[in-house]
Parts: C-alpha cells; sequence; structure tokens
C-alpha cells in the first residue's frame, strides 16, 4: 500500500499505476503464444509425433527451457521500451509514449541498446521456465 500511495502522489494520480501498461501487453500476448507454442512443439519434436505423454522429466525440462528462451528471443525489445516507459521521469519525461522510446533507443544506441540484459533474463529464463512447465506436466499427470 506505501508504494501505492507514493506512485499515485509522485506519478500523476492513478495513471502512475499503468506505466508501460501498453508495451506490457505488446509483450505479453506474443510472448506467451510463441512460449506455448514452443513448449507444445518442442514436446512433439521429442516425442516424434503428437503423443507426448511417455515423456521423461529431461525432455520436459528441455522443452520447458526452449519455451521460455523463445519467449525472451522473440519480444525482449518490447520489454526494454517497457522498463523505459515505466523507469521515465513523470515530471519531465524522456519519451512521448511507446514509439517515441523505441526510435529514441535505436538512435542513441543503435539495435544493442534494445538488448540492454538479454543474457541475464535468458539466463534466468530458462531454466525457470524449465522448471516452472515440469511442475505443471507432473502436477497434472498426479491428478489424472
Amino acid at each position: 500500500m506505501d508504494v501505492a500511495r507514493h506512485v499515485l502522489r509522485s506519478e500523476g494520480g492513478a495513471r502512475g499505476l499503468f506505466k508501460g501498461l501498453f508495451p506490457t501487453f505488446a509483450r505479453e500476448v506474443p510472448g506467451n503464444a510463441t512460449m506455448f507454442a514452443a513448449y507444445e512443439a518442442f514436446k512433439r519434436f521429442l516425442a516424434g509425433g503428437s503423443d507426448t505423454s511417455s515423456l521423461g522429466q529431461g525432455s520436459l525440462i528441455m522443452a520447458g527451457g526452449v519455451a521460455g528462451a523463445s519467449f525472451w528471443g522473440f519480444v525482449y525489445p518490447t520489454d526494454v521500451v517497457k522498463s523505459v516507459l515505466q523507469v521515465d521521469d513523470y515530471k519531465n519525461p524522456k519519451y512521448k509514449g511507446s514509439m517515441d522510446a523505441f526510435r529514441k533507443i535505436l538512435k542513441a544506441e543503435g539495435v544493442k541498446g534494445l538488448y540492454k540484459g538479454f543474457g541475464p533474463a535468458m539466463a534466468r529464463s530458462v531454466p525457470a521456465n524449465a522448471a516452472c512447465f515440469l511442475a505443471y506436466e507432473m502436477t497434472r499427470s498426479s491428478l489424472g
């Protein structure tokens, strides 16, 4: 509640609570579609067909890792834009919106600027998604 009060006071009221909402949606919708499609496709590849029920934990871990990597590989620049918008100064903003931030990052830093922090994000994402998808599959199979 303290953080919400601070944001409401210092970031322009309720609008401050939603900074970066558009690029968040622009990241999450295609990113999750890509991630789940990659997960299912890689499971089918490993299984040699559409019946993936006999895959072991190692295969599920690999498929989950590939899924996580595909998420960030596909949408990472959108996440960078979201992040710069969220930390932009409310009273003296550098960016007018998502497209302005995108253009300014490209102009100032080139494509490389859209991939700041990509290595650590991938290093976190692959094992995190591998564990998440494995937990999902184990839970699903134990529930019948």
